[in-house]
């Protein structure tokens, strides 16, 4: 039997940077945040007992790392280390970011040959849509997070944005292209952004809890009807910026049909965002 890699587990969860600067600045105990960063603990207790080898973020940039001249649809980083970018008031207090170049390279071969032509980043700084989700998962990771990261990049800002359907798919591939990686690693899988929100235009400030509730549930039960959705009802329901909830989509993808809930958690508001989070126990026979 040849060793391959599994994916031991996925995380959605939002990037809002206020999340971050809250964590940053030592806020998490005020009264408008408790309740948020209550809500991370039973994820973040289950996280810190099943560390993987690896973990895959997949995340948007917000013209941090990227000049928005060039916005690719879907992009991968190969290097061995990615530099937290300074996004206008210096970068974050936390750990630069090991990378994992051949597993990188594996994923790349692999979703080409499936027909995804990624975009190839051997230099890439991280923003807050990376670097938040890791301190979601790991709160105080001193001189390094848990482990070596690939970030996958999907444009989230410019038209036309990606399909949920394409990015369904594209999750989908990256489970094969896991699953054929030959050697005896954990994956963990970050899938990050939203939830409803709107941040310009007449409708700025606009939440959907209804909807967002429903993705939640059906993140987990049913994610091809998620995938379903078009580019303009996403907008419609979640606000022009919730698209990025197609980016969950990836993460889904590359999991079982049937996954096992570990903890879930909803809140309003954080920056005009709803931020979720929900953490799903990817192993063959994992208990419900």
């Amino acid at each position: 039997m040849v060793d391959v890699a599994e994916v031991i587990w996925g995380l959605a969860t939002s990037h809002v940077p206020s999340i971050g600067a809250a964590m940053d600045r030592g806020k998490t105990e005020a009264p408008h945040w408790k309740d948020l960063f209550d809500g991370y603990a039973p994820a973040r207790a289950w996280l810190a007992e099943h560390r993987p080898d690896v973990a895959i973020v997949v995340y948007n940039d917000h013209a941090n790392g990227l000049d928005l001249d060039i916005v690719p649809t879907f992009g991968i980083g190969t290097a061995d280390r990615y530099d937290v970018a300074d996004e206008g008031y210096g970068p974050r207090q936390v750990p630069d970011v090991v990378g994992h170049p051949d597993l990188s390279l594996h994923l790349l071969e692999s979703l080409v040959d499936e027909g995804f032509d990624l975009t190839v980043f051997q230099e890439l700084e991280v923003d807050h849509g990376l670097t938040v989700p890791l301190s979601v998962w790991t709160p105080d990771p001193g001189d390094a997070w848990p482990c070596p990261v690939v970030p996958i990049l999907v444009n989230v800002i410019q038209y036309p944005q990606p399909t949920a359907a394409r990015c369904y798919a594209l999750g989908q591939a990256l489970g094969r292209a896991i699953a054929g990686y030959p050697e005896d690693i954990t994956v963990g899988i970050l899938g990050t952004g939203g939830m409803s929100h709107q941040l310009a235009g007449a409708r700025a400030g606009f939440i959907n809890p209804e909807f967002d509730r429903m993705w939640l549930e059906k993140i987990q039960t049913d994610p091809a009807a998620l995938a379903g959705l078009s580019r303009e009802e996403l907008i419609r329901q979640a606000g022009s910026e919730g698209i990025e909830l197609i980016m969950w989509l990836i993460m889904r993808g590359a999991m079982h049909d049937e996954v096992a809930r570990i903890h879930s958690h909803y809140f309003v508001p954080a920056s005009n965002t709803a931020a979720g989070v929900a953490l799903f126990d990817n192993r063959q026979g994992a208990p419900a």
